[in-house]
């Protein structure tokens, strides 16, 4: 019954971390795009959204392979919920051209 507890613990842990590392990742484009300075903000992100990713491998996985292989699904499961509610990558409608380049067609 502990492992089995302490196996579910390890896969809610990695879908919170990896929803907290994607929804800061898709977050963070969205500010960054606008911002005075976009390289000290991607940069502070992914330090900040590394380092909760770490810390929470870390602590989850203690020597124990099992738990930090349900962590990374967990984690796997965290991007695909947050991929989905997200609505994904919006492409847009005209694509720019460069000069010298051939029109985009399809």
């Amino acid at each position: 019954m502990t492992d089995l507890f302490t196996g579910g613990l390890a896969l809610s842990v990695g879908i919170l971390i990896g929803g907290i590392f994607f929804a800061g990742l898709w977050w963070t484009v969205q500010k960054g795009i606008s911002i005075k300075r976009p390289a000290l903000w991607f940069l502070g992100s992914l330090l900040l959204r590394m380092g909760i990713t770490f810390l929470g491998f870390y602590f989850i996985g203690r020597g124990h392979w099992e738990r930090l292989f349900l962590c990374l699904v967990g984690f796997l499961i965290g991007r695909f919920i947050v991929t989905r509610l997200g609505g994904g990558v919006e492409k847009p409608a005209i694509m720019s051209q460069e000069a010298g380049h051939a029109p985009y067609s399809r």
